[in-house]
């Protein structure tokens, strides 16, 4: 069975959406994990949503700046 970008890219998405499920939503119902990295996001108060808001800041970017530049060519 032969995985293309777009598997890779959906599951990295969703690994990423389950991680930070835990940390941003039910950290505050379940037990620390003993990974050391999720348990210092989720005992943060405030760089844990950074972390996530910058996904979807950057697509925000990213299109932006792209649909400027395509105004700029053609007009």
């Amino acid at each position: 069975m032969m995985l293309n970008i777009g598997h890779i890219i959906t599951t990295l998405t969703a690994a990423f959406f389950v991680v930070a499920s835990y940390v941003i939503l039910f950290n505050t119902f379940l037990p620390l994990s003993g990974v050391y990295a999720i348990d210092v996001l989720a005992q943060d108060t405030h760089y844990k949503y950074f972390t996530l808001f910058i996904i979807p800041m950057g697509a925000y970017f990213v299109i932006a700046n792209w649909v400027g530049w395509q105004y700029y060519q053609n007009s």
